[in-house]
């Protein structure tokens, strides 16, 4: 690639200010203008991630032992004033408001109507939502259970239920009959799931926040830290200040990643200064990831030959599997493959390269830019390769360190959300609870939205989420959640999954998670795990939006109850009633992982559930860590063609996952509509496309569906040529159901071909 590669072009929108500082104060600001929550926010947002107080409901970064005065950073405080908005959604607004004319209206505009107040049941002759009461809700959705079959059943999981009422919710789905228990997970991090627990047998990551005080080089590949965990900003800074090596690969040129200004000292507020992030930021193609780590992996085996003492060969030797076969594939990996499928040159490569060889602890960071692709497992396993070759798993300050968004979607897994049957003890479950697990395997995200296309899905309950915003082929599944039987939403605001209903639906509101949860023994508490495998208290102070509103715990025992025959070991009463009677429970079936469970939730941050890999015993095949010769050099599924991109599509600023806060993308430079489709400028010119041009996205991969986003403005941006960038969720009905990792199943949304249509 040209120079553009390590530094950003001027002349092309950007955010030419650090990460943090006055402009994520004055972003909070337009959310607390917009939500108006009452001044009591404060004293909630100051408990926020400290222990004692409630845990943030956006991304699973660490909460650390020794908190900051304001442990909350942009998007966790938007986050929880999101939650804590004034405005109200009424069974009035619902009478005024047809779900067809909702229909019309934009994401942001749902969710800022504001907190949903009663049970509300769909009414098919009028197109409205009305009131019901509680009792109504749970008999009439537990008389369509019983008449279904399970397996035609899904209960989905969104990423924030807590560990106590994820664990409920599944044993509930397993006592009805069936293992459809996808999660958030699916659509993200399921690679990690699979891939990291092939390759060094654990289904998420080794390091711990002491690793990221002892590393002198982090590796970051495909996660933007600045919009999606901006509190792991506190630890990059600090490593940089004391010299730590941190470098970053990524189609798109993120602040977050390149500096930052930290809120919490007054001297950088004061004086604007910055701390540099990345020491070098290099623009690689979408899915070149693999190329980029061969690259890395050839020139380290290169300088072993050449001087010796770069590979750490006792631990090779001790602890892993493949290495030689590994070696002779990147023997015969050329030079000129490398640099055409990464776009970068090789002198570059070889500079990192020399980097991380004398590098002694090495952490290696990513996020969804490599999950999400075709060959998202061959992107992980190439990455633990260039790890294991110098011994950086199991090794105090290194490691392999994914970054979940979701606060509780690593703890969900951890305690049976799972539509995998071998990753459960259902013999510990039928043992505590006297009845015979399913053992089949359930449906998976894309597996879901294929039942609900050819009708084999016949319900489906939603524990939060805008599921039907967030998966791919939208286009085609829009229609046909209408043939559903039963359709159940829990949620704490409107969002567009409410508006496809089906012939039966619920839309049940819950608390949020700063809010006061009482119960029979009193006010209770939850918990959570973050991505480093920490669990976290969290307990709501706050006064509920509504008399109405029930916690996600009471809902999903009031459908259990009503929906399941009565079983004297299942005792849905009397765990509602006490919430540390579930964390016995968890306890009893994951002894390992939560010993002491309830007297150790409140730990300062968090107690450690511990890491098999950490300690150098590998759960894999083989037992031992898998190097893995990759079978190819490019992680997208399809190479576009003569006049078709590679689409990749992001995140902004103003925004958490589904939910849209605004229309700012600050750290971008970018304002305005979200119906964009970013490129550089030469690209543009090449396709005889002018700036500001309205334009069509179309799907180029040829399966005989015809996949379109119309109205899409043309705008230049700093991108690797081939590229083109949009948001998620607009951009979802481009990615074809089937166009997904090879191996998790995770929908490809990084590296999708799409061509342009004037």
């Amino acid at each position: 690639m040209s120079d553009k590669s390590k530094t950003q072009d001027e002349d092309l929108p950007h955010y030419d200010r650090p990460t943090g500082g006055w402009g994520s104060v004055k972003s909070l600001a337009t959310i607390m203008e917009r939500s108006r929550p009452d001044p009591g926010v404060m004293k909630t947002l100051w408990r926020q991630n400290k222990p004692g107080g409630h845990m943030c409901t956006s991304c699973a970064w660490a909460k650390p032992a020794k908190p900051h005065p304001f442990e909350f950073c942009e998007n966790g405080a938007k986050a929880t004033v999101w939650d804590l908005t004034s405005h109200r959604c009424t069974p009035a607004f619902f009478a005024e408001n047809s779900v067809e004319t909702l229909k019309s209206w934009s994401d942001h505009d749902l969710e800022m109507v504001g907190r949903l107040t009663h049970p509300l049941r769909y009414d098919a002759s009028t197109d409205h939502y009305v009131e019901t009461t509680w009792a109504e809700a749970f008999a009439g959705i537990a008389a369509e259970l019983q008449q279904l079959d399970p397996k035609s059943v899904v209960f989905y999981t969104s990423g924030r239920a807590a560990l106590e009422t994820s664990y409920l919710w599944a044993l509930f789905a397993r006592l009805y009959g069936h293992n459809n228990l996808p999660d958030s997970s699916n659509m993200c991090h399921e690679t990690t799931s699979v891939g990291l627990k092939k390759v060094i047998g654990s289904s998420v990551g080794t390091c711990t926040l002491e690793d990221f005080e002892q590393c002198d080089m982090i590796m970051f590949f495909g996660q933007n830290t600045g919009s999606n965990s901006p509190r792991f900003l506190h630890n990059l800074q600090a490593a940089a200040k004391r010299g730590c090596h941190i470098v970053t690969f990524n189609p798109v040129r993120e602040r977050g990643l390149i500096e930052f200004v930290n809120p919490q000292s007054p001297v950088q507020m004061l004086t604007t200064s910055s701390t540099q992030i990345s020491e070098h930021y290099l623009q690689v193609k979408p899915g070149g990831d693999i190329a980029v780590l061969a690259g890395l992996c050839k020139r380290v085996l290169e300088l072993e030959a050449e001087k010796g003492g770069v590979l750490d060969k006792t631990f090779i030797a001790e602890h892993t599997k493949g290495f030689d076969d590994f070696v002779r594939s990147m023997q015969q990996t050329q030079w000129a493959d490398i640099e055409q499928a990464s776009g970068l040159k090789r002198a570059d490569l070889e500079m990192i390269a020399a980097m991380y060889a004398t590098a002694k602890k090495t952490i290696g960071i990513y996020g969804m830019g490599l999950t999400q692709h075709v060959h998202g497992f061959v992107n992980l396993a190439m990455y633990v390769n260039l790890l294991l070759m110098k011994g950086h798993i199991g090794r105090l300050g290194g490691g392999i360190s994914p970054v979940r968004g979701h606060s509780n979607v690593q703890g969900q897994r951890t305690v049976g959300i799972s539509e995998k049957p071998k990753l459960v003890p259902l013999d510990k479950l039928a043992e505590m609870f006297d009845f015979e697990p399913p053992r089949d395997e359930g449906r998976t995200t894309v597996e879901v939205v294929r039942g609900v296309l050819d009708g084999s899905v016949k319900a489906f309950l939603s524990l939060g989420g805008n599921f039907a915003r967030a998966i791919p082929d939208q286009g085609q599944a829009d229609p046909a959640w209408k043939d559903l039987t039963l359709n159940v939403q829990v949620a704490t605001k409107l969002n567009r999954s409410h508006l496809l209903v089906g012939r039966k639906t619920w839309l049940l509101p819950c608390l949020v998670r700063a809010e006061e949860d009482m119960q029979a023994t009193g006010a209770q508490a939850v918990s959570m795990e973050d991505s480093l495998s920490n669990i976290y208290g969290s307990v709501g102070k706050r006064q509920p939006a509504s008399e109405h509103l029930k916690s996600e715990m009471a809902i999903v025992a009031g459908l259990a109850k009503a929906t399941l025959k009565p079983n004297p070991k299942v005792k849905w009463d009397e765990w509602l009633g006490d919430y540390s009677l579930v964390r016995d429970l968890i306890e009893e079936t994951y002894p390992d992982d939560f010993k002491d469970f309830n007297a150790r939730m409140f730990e300062a941050g968090g107690f450690y559930r511990g890491n098999p890999a950490r300690e150098r015993v590998w759960k894999t095949e083989s037992g031992k860590a898998e190097f893995t010769a990759p079978k190819v050099l490019s992680a997208l599924g399809e190479r576009p063609g003569k006049g078709e991109f590679t689409m990749i599509t992001m995140r902004s600023n103003d925004q958490f996952n589904t939910t849209i806060y605004g229309h700012s993308d600050r750290l971008r430079g970018l304002e305005g509509s979200r119906y964009i489709v970013l490129m550089n400028p030469d690209e543009i010119a090449n396709a005889g496309l002018s700036e500001g041009q309205m334009v069509t996205l179309e799907s180029a991969v040829n399966d005989g569906v015809e996949r379109r986003v119309a109205n899409m403005k043309v705008t230049a941006y700093d991108l690797p040529d081939g590229c083109v960038a949009t948001y998620y969720p607009e951009a979802n009905p481009l990615i074809p159901l089937d166009y997904h990792d090879e191996e998790s199943k995770t929908p490809a949304y990084k590296g999708a071909p799409v061509r342009i249509v004037v």
